[in-house]
């Protein structure tokens, strides 16, 4: 039986919580952030007690379909959703104060810094006791969720990013969809200022939306670098391969008058809604999530679309994956429970079911299944058997959609996500902004992200060493 409440397990737990989550110090107790984990992982054992979940809240039929599985497999166990988006300093002080949820939902780029804080457990005991096959999931989605060489999270959803195009702009404009795919940033400049509108200074047409602050990883990848080290504790944020991304990418803005013109205009667009901006043609192309596209076949299913993977300087697909997982609280007091929910949830048989109860639903209403991403490369591929025709444009948006999510890479884990996040959006937005240059801006945040990467990294291991 599944609960929801509102508001998280106990109030903020006082100044002692507090002061824990302003300086970074580790919430947890015992080596790796265990927090006294003597759960008795079994996948045959019969369990029983509460489970209140922090993060999630099953609102449509691919939720509730797999709540509903997972349930059935969690037997006795009375499962709570805590309802609400995840609040993470709402969760720190929880941990802190010895009141954690047994179980968190968070996106994967969380999931280094609450270990590296002690916030939530490793789960080797977990993966063995309850026999989860990790070598089905997508290695970018588990370089995600492992710090140190430990996991802490089980991946469940995959995001990527596909390009996405107005294809009677591109064919008014001369272009293919090849040329704002990314794979000749030459090309895609050309396509830009051939695509873009603008009268007496005022944009009427996006050429090309090169999303940023949020896309420059994704840039930089398909430039053959990456913003940080394999194995998490160097940045590079500062690389050849950074600069020449941003700056090309910044470049495209300025061609239309300067970021804020373009933001302001895109910001107007009914974004949701069947007065977007392909369907009323005043954007040429961008990158965009996948999800998206089932958005504009839901709202403006006529709009003349064309779809392509994005793609490197050397002509492969390639897309940044993001997500979320399953992570086990430190002093939680049924971790049993956790990890089944955990296992049972990010099953093939979870999905199956999700795909079921979706694919029925878009029946009855007359429209395509697209597929779930899910980040487990088994129930990927037996879902997108089940994919239906949309016809075209698309079926090819479908198509564009797995060939991402088969290429894709990711940001490893690190102690210190959020600071190294802030320090890439801060440094584009100035450059955006006109106060830096991309050099100056990224060596700051190079600095900046570095020195927070080295503060993580010496407050894990002296926790580890106690």
């Amino acid at each position: 039986m599944t609960r929801t409440r509102t508001g998280a397990r106990a109030a903020v737990a006082g100044a002692a919580a507090i002061a824990l989550m302003l300086t970074g110090c580790a919430v947890g107790t015992g080596g790796g952030g265990g927090g006294g984990d003597d759960a008795d992982y079994d996948s045959d054992a019969e369990l029983s007690g509460e489970l209140s979940v922090m993060g999630f809240s099953g609102v449509d039929e691919v939720a509730t379909s797999r709540i509903e599985y997972a349930e059935s497999e969690l037997g006795d166990v009375e499962v709570e959703l805590i309802e609400g988006d995840l609040d993470i300093q709402q969760f720190l002080s929880a941990v802190a104060s010895g009141q954690p949820p047994e179980l968190l939902y968070a996106d994967r780029d969380q999931i280094g810094s609450l270990a590296a804080r002690g916030a939530i457990i490793p789960l080797e005991r977990c993966i063995d006791g309850e026999g989860i096959d990790m070598d089905q999931f997508r290695e970018s989605a588990v370089g995600q969720v492992t710090l140190d060489g430990e996991v802490y999270g089980i991946p469940e959803f995959n995001q990527v990013q596909v390009t996405m195009a107005n294809a009677d702009l591109l064919a008014a404009a001369g272009v293919t969809i090849e040329a704002v795919n990314g794979s000749d940033r030459e090309a895609m400049t050309a396509a830009n200022r051939a695509l873009m509108k603008s009268a007496g200074g005022t944009l009427s047409v996006i050429g090309v939306d090169s999303k940023l602050p949020e896309f420059l990883p994704l840039w930089t990848a398909a430039a053959g670098g990456s913003l940080i080290s394999d194995d998490g504790r160097t940045a590079m944020l500062d690389s050849q391969e950074a600069i020449d991304s941003l700056t090309w990418a910044v470049g495209i803005y300025e061609d239309q008058g300067g970021f804020s013109a373009v933001k302001a205009f895109r910001d107007s667009a009914d974004f949701f809604g069947e007065g977007n901006q392909f369907a009323t043609n005043t954007l040429g192309a961008m990158p965009m999530e996948q999800w998206y596209i089932n958005v504009l076949n839901e709202v403006s299913p006529d709009a003349p679309m064309a779809f392509d993977t994005v793609r490197t300087t050397e002509g492969e697909p390639i897309a940044f994956a993001g997500g979320s997982a399953w992570a086990i609280p430190s002093g939680t007091e049924n971790a049993a429970a956790a990890c089944r929910w955990a296992r049972a949830m990010t099953s093939v048989d979870a999905w199956r079911a999700a795909a079921d109860a979706r694919l029925a639903v878009r029946e009855e209403e007359g429209k395509p299944f697209t597929g779930i991403l899910t980040g487990n490369t088994v129930a990927d591929d037996e879902i997108r058997g089940m994919v239906t025709s949309g016809g075209e444009p698309w079926d090819s948006g479908i198509e564009a959609m797995y060939e991402a999510n088969d290429n894709t890479v990711s940001m490893p884990a690190n102690p210190a996500d959020a600071e190294f996040e802030q320090a890439m959006q801060d440094a584009v937005n100035s450059v955006l902004n006109g106060e830096a240059t991309p050099e100056e801006a990224l060596a700051k945040a190079q600095e900046t992200a570095q020195s927070a990467l080295d503060e993580g990294w010496a407050k894990l291991e002296e926790r580890d060493g106690e």
